[in-house]
């Protein structure tokens, strides 16, 4: 069988495979081999440019502009014939570096330093550096605008909504009211605070040699500020160095970063599980397609498949995540394989993430709020106003106060207004107490709910720009 979208293994090349397309240029075989390219590449230039570093001269601008266009016009074909080089060497790096030494035979220039290609270094001093630039251009470029455009929603939604009344649910039963722009500002909320955590999470790298301690390094060049110059490399590609590593970077950052993941995928799944909920109540309606089904046999279905997909590939994605994040920093002393083909499942996690991601925003876009029914809810909810009375009678050193609203309304089965209102009358407060009280109803009893959904910090701009 021919390997195609229809016989893929993987769901995301398969039936997802146009939905994280964005990823691909971060996390296949193909974009790993180019990111080691262009490492190696800048690794010579580096070395070409140091003072105090015999056997390599400075490059002239022709040989740096071949060497560049290498990199940048790297092409599913030279893809492969670096993967033919693997297959006869079984290793993965020193067939990149033998397909650079292949590719710029012909040049006098590279060809007079090409012991230089692939210098002082270990595998993983070129992997660790790729895994890194993967993970921070596809958080900056992927994923967090991804997040910004449901965030951005939210926070929409959330001041629109401000003053519109919802009956709350505490353990599934009618509870203090709310309003449904508060509840979303809720989500907006944390997703912000998490947004923020998860755009500072520093991604690290080092560039240390065999077991971290520049042995080769300091054996050919002794008087040379290796540490230095390997600081510089690494933070020149925009990531934190690491001074203490044994061969492979130990991947605390990688945790870190795959935690800030899940900490965005679980609220997510929150979000996705209440408007589910919510839907289920009809508050909200959801826009239809003509010509989408919802079911196969029962015509009128509307189903809310956008959520319960989003949540489907956020609990994959956070199975994976946080495996990554456990596994990843173990290894046995100073180094095993055993990193190797976890890291490979990045993009998988993360493109399942995405998927989540992408679902949840097409559904709140899908969003109609249904005020019939919000109302509707409220209007047979007269028992949540036995919280503020008891409350009041509090205020007012009144005894028992609470045991008498518990008597009146719990378990009583369906509460209505004149029996709250016959109650009042009967309490020793004064008149213009009694009428505050009576005044109160389910959909006014809401209390700074409004007011601090208007007050949500917006940054939609910022998001959308983000985005």
């Amino acid at each position: 069988m021919n390997l195609s979208f229809l016989s893929a293994l993987s769901p995301l090349d398969g039936r997802y495979h146009g939905k994280v397309d964005s990823l691909r240029p971060y996390f296949s075989e193909f974009a790993l081999i180019r990111y080691r390219v262009m490492l190696e590449i800048e690794w010579l230039k580096a070395l070409s440019r140091a003072p105090g570093i015999a056997g390599v001269a400075p490059f002239s601008d022709q040989t740096i502009a071949q060497l560049d266009s290498l990199a940048e016009n790297f092409s599913e074909t030279d893809g492969e014939a670096v993967k033919l080089i693997e297959g006869r060497t079984n290793h993965d790096v020193k067939a990149v570096e033998y397909w650079m030494r292949e590719r710029v035979a012909e040049n006098p220039e590279v060809s007079r330093a090409v012991q230089f290609i692939h210098f002082a270094c270990t595998s993983e001093d070129i992997n660790n550096l790729s895994h890194g630039l993967m993970l921070m251009h596809s958080r900056g470029r992927v994923m967090l605008p991804a997040l910004g455009r449901i965030i951005a929603r939210l926070v929409q939604m959330a001041h629109e909504l401000a003053d519109l009344p919802m009956l709350a649910r505490t353990h599934g039963q009618p509870a203090t009211p709310t309003t449904l722009g508060k509840e979303l500002a809720n989500f907006a909320y944390r997703l912000q605070r998490a947004y923020k955590r998860l755009a500072e999470v520093p991604v690290l790298g080092k560039m240390n040699g065999a077991v971290g301690n520049y042995n080769a390094h300091l054996a050919a060049y002794p008087d040379f500020d290796w540490e230095r110059f390997c600081r510089t490399f690494v933070e020149n590609r925009g990531l934190e160095f690491n001074p203490y590593t044994t061969q492979i970077e130990p991947h605390d950052a990688m945790a870190e970063l795959f935690d800030a993941y899940a900490g965005i995928n679980t609220v997510l799944l929150d979000l996705d599980r209440d408007i589910w909920g919510y839907i289920s109540l009809a508050y909200f309606r959801q826009k239809v397609k003509a010509d989408e089904i919802g079911s196969s046999t029962m015509p009128h279905k509307v189903n809310p498949i956008d959520f319960e997909n989003s949540e489907g590939n956020l609990g994959i994605a956070n199975a994976l995540l946080r495996h990554l994040s456990e596994k990843l920093p173990v290894s046995r002393w100073q180094r095993d394989l055993s990193d190797s083909t976890v890291l490979r499942t990045m993009g998988v996690a993360l493109g399942h993430a995405l998927l989540g991601y992408e679902s949840c925003d097409r559904g709140l876009h899908k969003l109609e709020v249904n005020g019939e029914r919000l109302t509707e809810d409220l209007a047979d909810a007269w028992e949540v106003l036995a919280e503020p009375i008891q409350t009041v009678m509090r205020s007012r050193g009144m005894p028992d106060s609470y045991e008498r609203l518990k008597a009146l309304t719990r378990g009583k089965g369906r509460i209505t207004k004149e029996l709250l209102h016959e109650f009042i009358d009967s309490l020793a407060l004064p008149e213009a107490e009694k009428k505050c009280l009576r005044e109160m109803t389910p959909q006014n009893y809401t209390g700074a709910a409004a007011k601090l959904s208007h007050q949500l910090p917006s940054g939609t701009a910022q998001y959308l720009a983000d985005a």
